[in-house]
């Protein structure tokens, strides 16, 4: 059973910072690359970042270019996402999801096979 398992959001100011944390069992993680979401209620889903198999290929929305880090450790199953200089609009649902036949990265949502639970994130101004 393949499950995608996100933590570490939380409520926190403006200007702060989390990392989330995605753990993946089921499934050979460094074969899957991966990438973040995150969906406010009411809207579609939305690109956050992308790292691929290897971590040698990153990819960012530009909303969060300069303030989030993506990151993965095989050897765990676990990607990251650091997120710095949080903003209010950053508060959303953070959704993770690994795609098996992706070489590279991607922004597409239906290039994702498996997905976690997700993990609210709030930021107050």
């Amino acid at each position: 059973q393949v499950q995608l398992v996100e933590s570490g959001g939380g409520l926190v100011q403006a200007g702060d910072s989390l990392r989330l944390s995605c753990t993946a069992s089921g499934i050979a993680f460094s074969f899957h690359a991966m990438g973040w979401f995150r969906q406010i209620s009411g809207k579609e889903r939305e690109f956050v970042a992308a790292i691929n198999r290897s971590g040698g290929s990153i990819a960012y929305a530009d909303s969060v270019k300069g303030r989030f880090t993506i990151s993965r450790d095989n050897a765990k199953n676990t990607g990251y996402l650091q997120m710095n200089s949080l903003k209010p609009e950053d508060t959303a649902v953070y959704y993770c999801a690994a795609a098996r036949s992706l070489l590279g990265v991607s922004s597409s949502r239906t290039d994702y096979n498996y997905w976690g639970q997700g993990t609210q994130v709030t930021v107050s101004s």
